[in-house]
């Protein structure tokens, strides 16, 4: 799954350090003068079985040997997987997966109501849950795990950090450490890249991220990818005085005044950016005034895997364009 990268003198160099990785997806590397990132903490140097893991409920999961089925229980799950070369593997994953598209023709088993009788006809040897089911989904684990089935609960990621600890823990989980290994260690260099291109900007911007509209306006304060991102690009949060995902005032968005409003609603909202606009009080915004307004796909700035790293670059494109596009 390839990804095409916009940047600056550094990208030539990209072929050389991924030809030592031997991941699937191509990449921007660092220019010279910055350090190759140091190896992630959880680095494991090979698959070894049996394996015992600890997951995000405090149950040791023994591993016997490799699995070679999966089903996946949430969409950051299955893009890892996939990521780490797992795809002939997945037998089943949620409704809401839609990234890659070959997740379209695999066997669906619910969302936060899965259907546990569906799952245990799959067979699957291993199944990625996650934190985020635990309260309405935790009988349901338990479920299958009375019927015989591997269950693995990943915790949940809410910084890039965290994500590169989730990708190590699947790859432990499956077999597949140096593909793992390999791609923490790809957007490593993909963040340090963006990073050392950041320090070019002369003057940060204020951004207004909108990721709901109705019944009530929702943006990304601090501990949330967005923020995260917003940070690394030298981009001012005008949320950033909060935490978590927070409710906003519409006038409040007016009296913040941000330079670039960006939403992530255009997926699913025709012209979601022209709404924007049409709101009362809105004409008086700068992002408004100067045409500002951006359209995100929400899945690489929200969803706890390999595509925040695209997330990240389309961020800093759209808000510093001279800095970061060619």
């Amino acid at each position: 799954m390839e990804k095409i990268w916009k940047f600056g003198a550094a990208a030539g160099m990209a072929a050389i350090v991924l030809a030592g990785c031997g991941d699937e997806e191509a990449a921007p590397v660092e220019d010279q003068e910055t350090e190759t990132p140091a190896e992630p903490p959880t680095e494991v140097a090979e698959a070894e079985f049996p394996v015992t893991l600890v997951d995000a409920m405090g149950d040791e999961v023994v591993i016997e040997e490799e699995p070679e089925s999966f089903v996946s229980m949430i969409p950051s799950n299955t893009e890892i997987a996939y990521e780490l070369g797992l795809g002939e593997k997945m037998v089943g994953v949620s409704d809401f997966d839609n990234y890659p598209e070959e997740v379209a023709d695999l066997e669906k088993i619910g969302g936060q109501e899965f259907n546990v009788e569906k799952i245990i006809s799959l067979q699957p040897d291993m199944v990625l849950a996650h934190e985020s089911g635990l309260g309405m989904g935790t009988d349901g684990y338990q479920q299958l795990r009375d019927a015989g089935l591997n269950v693995f609960v990943v915790e949940n990621a809410e910084t890039f950090d965290e994500v590169y600890e989730t990708i190590s823990t699947i790859g432990q989980v499956s077999g597949a450490v140096e593909a793992a290994n390999g791609l923490i260690e790809e957007m490593e260099v993909q963040v340090a890249e963006i990073e050392e291109l950041a320090t070019n900007v002369e003057e940060s911007k204020s951004v207004f991220v909108e990721i709901g509209s109705e019944p009530e306006l929702y943006t990304a304060g601090t501990g949330t990818f967005i923020h995260e991102m917003l940070t690394m690009i030298q981009a001012e949060n005008v949320a950033g005085g909060e935490e978590g995902w927070i409710s906003m005032d519409p006038e409040a968005v007016v009296a913040a005044n941000p330079e670039i409003i960006i939403t992530t609603e255009g997926g699913y909202i025709e012209n979601a950016a022209e709404l924007i606009k049409e709101r009362s009080g809105y004409a008086a915004v700068t992002a408004v005034q100067e045409d500002a307004i951006y359209e995100l796909n929400p899945d690489t700035v929200t969803r706890p895997g390999p595509r925040l790293t695209e997330g990240l670059m389309t961020l800093a494109e759209v808000i510093y364009p001279e800095t970061f596009s060619e």
